[in-house]
């Protein structure tokens, strides 16, 4: 394992730090899909799996990556942390690297994910194996065999305030599992036990947490096309369970696939998922996204509305991506790629008809007032729209006119005494033209 160790070190070091700005979804320049959340030394680790392009027509992950943020909108990549060919015992030619999970214990970061084991593993299909780092961010160096006992796909750990270790998975054909993990949390201590009475269906990447004494398993469900969130309440980690219902309703546009975790970060309770955002004619492609969750008085999840505003409080000083948006009028308005052969370069707001709007909420414009706004913008007509910065019944508005042209152009305009602190802002078009806006910022 020396060699292994040394070759992700140095994967690690070349890959670290890139910071990315993002709203939903959260991950821009790769794909990234069923994101595991967690919060080490106060800051907000995802590690989700990563879709990747193989000239199939089926899912092909390679390796894994882990983000991390203090703000929820500056995103750091920290690299590569496990590699399919530096991992003994998994058979590289699969591309099956799945739905991971990380958990801290005693100092050290034990990383969980599946993958289909060789032959001469003493293990067959797909299984589920560790790796262990002093850090959140790696490296991380794999065990040379998977857990025996497990075969299926995306592990989940939770650890009880007991000190007690269990794992979850998905069983192939068998359910949803979970077990009891030794004090090494690499070796199942017990027999694994089928979560029963959950609903009949397809089922897969249980998740599982506990909140003011209720343990409440969560998991993918497909009710009807595709996978809604689900979840289901006990008293005890292994369950008995009550099925509670929907966390999240099935995607809209059939992304047939949904993958999640719940977090508490700041106060805050957060749902992290995935959407086919930067891929919506292929569904294998799938990109990471968070949400604000909520509790009732009784104990039972609010569903989650997706949004593409997300989560995060955005510096007005930033170049803000309105397309991501709170809310938007229902005529006149449209959001498309930058450029549809290169979905990375993320989208533009196109506004068509008079009074068509779109806001976009928090953004901080801080204690130091703002003097003036830029606009990168196109309009081959020519245009004029207005902006609007308001919080509850103050607000400031300007007009900005975007020149005629068939390139973009950042225009200026004056924005002086614009009210301090958390505010919405609001673009809309003021004439019958039409002008297509990549993004706007303060100065």
């Amino acid at each position: 394992m020396k060699n292994v160790k040394v070759g992700l070190g140095i994967c690690f070091l070349l890959l670290s730090a890139v910071v990315a700005l993002a709203q939903n979804p959260l991950i821009r320049d790769q794909f990234t899909a069923d994101p595991t959340a967690r919060v080490f030394k106060g800051r907000i680790y995802v590690y989700p799996s990563h879709d990747v392009n193989c000239g199939t027509e089926w899912f092909c992950m390679k390796d894994y990556h882990v983000f991390s943020s203090e703000n929820l909108v500056d995103w750091t990549d920290h690299g590569m942390i496990i590699d399919q060919d530096k991992v003994a015992w998994v058979d590289a030619k699969q591309n099956s690297m799945w739905a991971p999970d990380c958990y801290e214990k005693d100092g050290k970061y034990f990383f969980y994910f599946p993958a289909i084991a060789k032959a001469d593993s003493g293990a067959k299909g797909m299984t589920v194996g560790a790796a262990i780092s002093d850090n959140p961010y790696g490296p991380f160096v794999p065990e040379e065999k998977p857990i025996r006992g497990v075969s299926g796909i995306d592990p989940n750990v939770f650890i009880d305030k007991d000190g007690q270790a269990y794992l979850y998975w998905a069983g192939v054909g068998k359910g949803l599992l979970g077990a009891r993990l030794k004090a090494n949390m690499l070796e199942l201590d017990g027999t694994p036990q089928t979560i029963e009475k959950l609903p009949e269906g397809m089922k897969e990447g249980p998740f599982l947490f506990e909140r003011n004494g209720v343990y409440y398993f969560t998991f993918p469900h497909v009710i009807k096309d595709t996978e809604a969130l689900v979840y289901a309440t006990g008293n005890n980690p292994l369950g008995p369970f009550e099925y509670k219902g929907i966390i999240m309703d099935e995607h809209p546009s059939k992304c047939w696939t949904n993958h999640h975790s719940i977090v508490e970060y700041k106060g805050q309770w957060y749902l992290f998922y995935h959407h086919n955002d930067l891929s919506p004619a292929f569904d294998k492609n799938r990109s990471i996204r968070a949400d604000r969750l909520f509790f009732n008085e009784d104990g039972t999840i609010q569903k989650v509305i997706p949004t593409l505003r997300g989560v995060g409080v955005v510096p007005a000083t930033r170049e803000i991506q309105i397309d991501r948006y709170s809310a938007i009028g229902e005529k006149g308005i449209s959001i498309e790629f930058l450029d549809g052969k290169k979905p990375f370069d993320g989208w533009k707001t196109i506004l068509k008809e008079k009074d068509a709007w779109i806001r976009f909420h928090d953004v901080d414009f801080g204690k130091k007032a703002v003097k003036s706004v830029k606009i990168k913008a196109m309009s081959e007509s020519g245009g004029s729209i207005g902006l609007r910065v308001r919080k509850g019944k103050a607000s400031r508005e300007i007009k900005a006119n975007i020149p005629k042209g068939i390139d973009w152009q950042v225009v200026k305009a004056d924005f002086r005494n614009a009210p301090s602190g958390i505010q919405d802002i609001e673009l809309f078009l003021r004439d019958s033209g039409r002008v297509e806006i990549d993004w706007i910022q303060f100065e």
